[in-house]
């Protein structure tokens, strides 16, 4: 079996990874986006980002200011960021073996229940990158009433690596 070379599948995919993320004036974030220890990367959460570095828009909450659809794409982006912090921890992106776990947290209006929906455009980015053997992950999606900066998503993830 010829294993998959992820940097060349991000480039293939036409995938931009963002710069890290540009904080808005006064935040402060005193912990690292990614923490290696052994043979596992644990990823702190992660905001949707635009190619620029910048939180990517729309903000608020979905179901109300941010449709189904925007926030699927807010997942995505915030694939994109963990993506482009694990490529700036590890050297390359090949060195991920695994994706073992995602947590989803949604910035949900009252009502809203399909948070699963939402963290689907986080997990199909991931698979489309890393195919089913090494992108399949567990995972939960979550409701929120509020999260930092207004965001509507927030991922963290933990990934098995090549020491």
């Amino acid at each position: 079996m010829v294993e998959l070379d992820i940097d060349a599948r991000v480039k293939e995919l036409g995938l931009v990874l963002p710069p890290p993320l540009t904080l808005p004036p006064g935040a402060t974030l005193p912990f690292p986006w990614v923490r290696v220890h052994g043979n596992r990367a644990y990823v702190s959460g992660h905001a949707p980002q635009a190619p620029d570095g910048s939180v990517a828009q729309p903000s608020g909450k979905v179901g109300s200011e941010v449709t189904l659809e925007q926030a699927y794409e807010a997942a995505r982006l915030t694939g994109l960021a963990i993506l482009g912090s694990l490529q700036r921890e590890l050297g390359t992106l090949n060195r991920v073996n695994a994706w073992l776990r995602a947590f989803g947290m949604v910035n949900v209006a009252p009502g809203f229940d399909r948070m699963p929906a939402v963290i689907n455009g986080f997990t199909d980015l991931i698979l489309a990158v890393y195919g089913e053997a090494r992108g399949a992950h567990a995972r939960s999606a979550v409701g929120m009433a509020s999260l930092p900066f207004n965001i509507p998503v927030e991922i963290e993830a933990e990934v098995e690596i090549a020491i």
